[in-house]
């Protein structure tokens, strides 16, 4: 396959900015001196690359450079299904169109590709799996035969869900995003029974290859690869049925099968024009999720293991779950503070256990339904839900602590309590509301996880019931029903209108207590209670001001007081490097070392994003996976110190703005190899919070 030029006139008219090509000549630049990923990434910014340059890109991407896989093929062909292999090869080459004096060994080099990928994977090839779908789009980019087979074997192990051919998670887990996202459109295809495997094989096994056009799908592979997201071609599937949901709606009179090849026919009408903006509503739904399936099911779902033919236990329980669920580090952390980023998920809490287990104790934010009124009582529980629809709307308004337009429901964690939990997601869920979850493991599970981050043994986000008569009587500004003792009114009172305006007060409350540590934390020094402007905070904030931003001496002997301290593993967020690094909202990363007060360093990444600064510690047993372990706010970064001798080496200090200066409460010290980009980032990107805020 010296030659795989196959004739299919494509040139970048169309995608490529001609008046805007001097990251070009920088990503030229940039291969000639084997640039790594991270680099080529910041170069092309998810833009299409030019013809003669995408194999190499490629590459890059999916980090094959230099391998040389195929040398270890033993040249025999002698595996069950041989003669299929063969014939769909051929027919390939042949729908390309190759010259006849081509062909042959085109043919040859396709199959010791397939059979050598079924010998070194253990399977059995069909011609159903896609496989010819993938290896027609490569053959549109020149490569050697190693490199064709390097990038064919890379594409299938990291972004072909390993369970296509099995109907299992990647199938049960897109209808469980398409119902978070349009539940009307999702129950409609249920009472067909319009199941996603019969519409999108196609799509995830061969990576869209088998429905695209050949130029779509190049510029498609450019943007996928780059973000190295294997998930976002599940949220490309869901943009294509939502963007065409009227049309499926208005399917009712079209039998089945019509209606299968209808919505498996989608993505062909997709142009080259339009894949930036496909791909970018992708990321807009990725971002509108909850993250825990990731975490969950990316080791299994995606990689280097060969599946087993049995369906998973995990696969089952996925196919007969309601609807998404959220990990209790997950809640707890997008309730933690109002984001500044944009779109980010934000949780309204619904505790649904009995009243007395929610009366012992309950998280400040979390609004009380009791499960059990939906039997005992279904005038009272119809009259609750809409008291439900009602705070959360006012808590959205007001700008509460417990504000979410996501809706995550709360058990106890004991099944035949969570069964009535269930009967109330699926009334929700048939009202057609958008952005339903329940929490995994139920309220325990949020319990140990808040007392095993909370110094003093007592959350501060729980209220309990010997602290219930203080706080609520001190409006503490919980988006919640308080608790009631033995004696007082039973549940069915539970929601009467009186309690609607506790609630309305009490979220008033919490935005107008929000707002006063808002003024207090962005006043000017000696104004009192007056907001910063752009331009006073210019001169008595933050710019101008060496001694903060300006990197310069350390001072010794300075140490933090929660940053170095020892954290048990288990209670961190453990994430995917190569998912995160490459999420849509991270603006920079960088590699770095992590240095404790002790000595001790630790490899790590920094990772910035509109509002936060991320740490992310590399897990040394799991290649690949890591710590979350610190989200700092970009707007409690109150100076940035270096050694002189040593500029390296960087000090992150956290705190708060005083009347008399800034007050240091913690810090982090990295070692930062570029620590010139890194600190020029965060300070443009803290500038940018401090004048949204002050917008």
């Amino acid at each position: 396959m010296a030659d795989n030029n196959i004739d299919t006139e494509l040139d970048l008219a169309g995608v490529l900015d001609e008046d805007d090509s001097s990251w070009l000549a920088e990503l030229e630049t940039a291969l000639v001196e084997e640039c790594d990923f991270g680099s080529l990434r910041n170069i092309c910014k998810g833009r299409a690359v030019p013809d003669h340059l995408r194999a190499e890109v490629w590459q890059i991407c999916l980090g094959t450079v230099g391998k040389d896989a195929l040398s270890s093929f033993d040249g025999l062909y002698d595996m069950d299904g041989q003669s299929q292999v063969r014939s769909d090869c051929k027919s390939l080459v042949d729908k390309l169109g190759n010259e006849e004096e081509d062909k042959v060994s085109i043919v040859s080099d396709l199959e010791t590709i397939v059979t050598l990928y079924c010998k070194s994977r253990g399977l059995k090839y069909a011609s159903s799996n896609g496989w010819m779908d993938v290896l027609q789009v490569l053959l549109t980019v020149k490569m050697s035969p190693s490199e064709l087979y390097n990038t064919f074997y890379a594409i299938l192990n990291k972004f072909v869900p390993n369970e296509c051919k099995y109907q299992g998670k990647p199938f049960h887990l897109f209808r469980l995003l398409l119902q978070y996202h349009d539940p009307e459109l999702c129950s409609y295809l249920d009472t067909r029974r319009v199941t996603p495997d019969l519409y999108t094989m196609s799509w995830f096994n061969s990576l869209f290859g088998g429905v695209c056009g050949l130029r779509v799908c190049q510029v498609m592979w450019d943007v996928i690869f780059q973000h190295a997201d294997p998930f976002l071609e599940l949220f490309m599937g869901l943009v294509i049925l939502v963007n065409a949901r009227d049309t499926i709606l208005e399917t009712k009179d079209q039998s089945k099968e019509e209606i299968i090849d209808l919505i498996t026919s989608f993505p062909q009408a997709l142009e080259v024009d339009d894949v930036e903006d496909f791909c970018s509503l992708a990321q807009y739904y990725a971002q509108k999720t909850p993250q825990s399936f990731r975490r969950d099911y990316q080791l299994s779902m995606f990689g280097g293991s060969v599946v087993s033919h049995k369906e998973p236990e995990d696969s089952t329980s996925l196919m007969y779950s309601l609807c998404l669920s959220v990990s209790g580090e997950e809640l707890l952390q997008a309730n933690k503070g109002t984001p500044l980023v944009e779109d980010a998920v934000r949780f309204f809490v619904v505790d649904c256990r009995p009243a007395e287990q929610y009366n012992n104790e309950h998280l400040t934010t979390a609004f009380h339904l009791d499960a059990n009124l939906m039997l005992q009582s279904p005038e009272e529980f119809s009259y609750a839900v809409q008291a439900l629809f009602a705070a959360q709307a006012q808590a959205l308004a007001a700008g509460s602590a417990a504000a979410g337009e996501h809706l995550c429901f709360l058990g106890s964690g004991r099944e035949e309590e969570d069964q009535y939990v269930n009967m109330v997601v699926a009334n929700i869920l048939q009202k057609g509301k958008q952005y339903v979850s329940t929490a995994k493991g139920g309220y325990p599970a949020l319990h140990n996880i808040l007392k095993a981050t909370s110094e003093n043994g007592v959350p501060d986000l729980v209220a309990s019931h010997e602290a219930a008569d203080t706080k609520n009587s001190s409006g503490d500004g919980s988006a919640v029903l308080g608790n009631r003792g033995e004696g007082e009114a039973g549940t069915s009172k539970y929601f009467s209108k009186a309690i609607l305006g506790r609630l309305s007060g009490v979220v008033k409350s919490k935005s107008a207590e929000m707002k006063e540590k808002l003024a207090n934390y962005i006043k000017n020094d000696g104004t009192g209670d007056k907001h910063v402007s752009s331009a006073e905070r210019g001169g008595k904030r933050y710019r101008n001001m060496a001694n903060v931003f300006t990197i310069g001496d350390d001072e010794e002997g300075e140490e933090g007081s929660g940053a170095d301290s020892e954290e048990d593993d288990e209670q961190k967020e453990t994430v995917s490097l190569d998912t995160w690094v490459q999420k849509a909202d991270v603006l920079y990363s960088c590699r770095c070392k992590e240095i404790r007060t002790n000595g001790h360093s630790f490899p790590s990444y920094l990772l910035v994003t509109s509002s936060h600064l991320y740490v992310l510690r590399e897990i040394p047993s799991r290649k690949g996976m890591a710590h979350i372990q610190a989200r700092r706010a970009l707007s409690s970064i109150v100076k940035i110190t270096s050694k002189k001798r040593q500029p390296e080496l960087i000090t992150f200090k956290y705190g708060t703005h005083e009347e008399d200066g800034f007050h240091v409460t913690d810090m982090h010290r990295f070692y930062i190899p570029t620590a010139s980009d890194a600190t020029r980032v965060i300070k443009q990107q803290i500038m940018k919070v401090l004048d949204a805020l002050d917008s």
